[in-house]
């Protein structure tokens, strides 16, 4: 259904967002973090795939590229005002070095 979705609209957060968490919760690592780096890149400001996105880099032991999306989604998280998500992400960064 989702991919459905994304055929007529490719930009579609919520659909891209929920195809990159339905990749995840399958573990599969490689096209989860595929989906979330296509719903940043259409949506920028779509604060939860930069959280998601790095607790899957986590898991996966790429630990550089966690960093780089936690900071970018603390950059989004001060764009948006989002500072429940900023209040998370900070910490996460922070436990990560």
């Amino acid at each position: 259904m989702l991919t459905g979705i994304l055929q007529q609209n490719p930009k579609d957060a919520f659909a891209r967002y929920g195809l990159a968490m339905a990749y995840a919760a399958e573990g599969k690592a490689e096209e989860s973090l595929r989906e979330f780096a296509a719903t940043i890149e259409y949506n920028p400001d779509y604060v939860p795939a930069y959280q998601m996105a790095a607790q899957e880099l986590v898991k996966v032991g790429r630990i550089d590229e966690a960093r780089a999306r936690l900071r970018a989604g603390l950059a989004a998280c001060e764009r948006t005002g989002n500072a429940h998500a900023a209040s998370e992400m900070g910490p996460m960064l922070e436990e990560l070095g």
